[in-house]
């Protein structure tokens, strides 16, 4: 793709422009699942990497184009963030800081508050 990627997610609903960014983010998904591939086969202990990690892909935009931050697709991988393999759905409202603050706290960092975080989020049990 020649275009660069920060003036082709500026679409503005053009149809040209709306595939090549979804060829961006394909190809982009495509790299993530071959890391998080690498880290499954990768032993560590009793387990492997991928079990022993915590990683958020995802975007601060869930339109680019409108710069719009509500409604996020974050995909939160690894063993590390508790049980897997499902899809949680928060309030509209919910600050992304509310997902940062949460995994600080399972990394054994507790902190009171960072950015505009109301509170942590209830990872293990989930939301519905």
């Amino acid at each position: 793709m020649p275009d660069a990627h920060h003036p082709i997610s500026h679409h503005q609903r053009d149809p040209e422009k709306l595939a090549k960014l979804t060829r961006i983010n394909l190809y982009h998904v495509q790299l993530f699942a071959g890391f998080l591939e690498r880290l499954r086969e990768t032993p560590d202990g009793d387990g492997s990497l991928l079990d022993h990690s915590m990683i958020v892909y995802g975007a601060g935009m869930a339109d680019s184009n409108a710069h719009a931050s509500d409604d996020l697709p974050v995909l939160l991988a690894g063993g590390g963030a508790g049980p897997g393999g499902r899809h949680v759905r928060y309030p509209a409202d919910t600050p992304l800081a509310n997902l940062h603050l949460t995994l600080l706290d399972r990394l054994g960092v507790p902190v009171e508050s960072l950015g505009h975080a109301t509170g942590p989020l209830p990872l293990a049990g989930g939301a519905g």
